[in-house]
């Protein structure tokens, strides 16, 4: 007896990309979209070990807001670290 599997489409092409290469990662950042809307997906590669998480578009704002805020929280820290050695 066989089951059925439904097959899913195959991945879209990203409608807009950026790749960061820091250190001895890689980040790649897509913009794409499925029938669910719009998303980031966000992989970092370490030695061809990869690791991805999915932003739904919906997010995107407050996932700034909250990166801007620790930036600028790191930002005082580098200022008081080097004030103070």
């Amino acid at each position: 007896m066989s089951e059925f599997q439904p097959q899913r489409p195959p991945p879209s092409p990203p409608i807009a990309t950026e790749k960061l290469s820091i250190e001895r990662k890689t980040f790649f950042l897509d913009l794409k979209e499925n029938q669910r809307g719009r998303f980031l997906k966000i992989t970092e590669d370490v030695g061809g070990r990869r690791d991805t998480i999915m932003l739904p578009a919906e997010a995107f704002k407050d996932f700034l807001e909250a990166f801007e805020r620790l930036v600028e929280f790191e930002g005082k820290l580098s200022r008081s670290d080097d004030a103070a050695g």
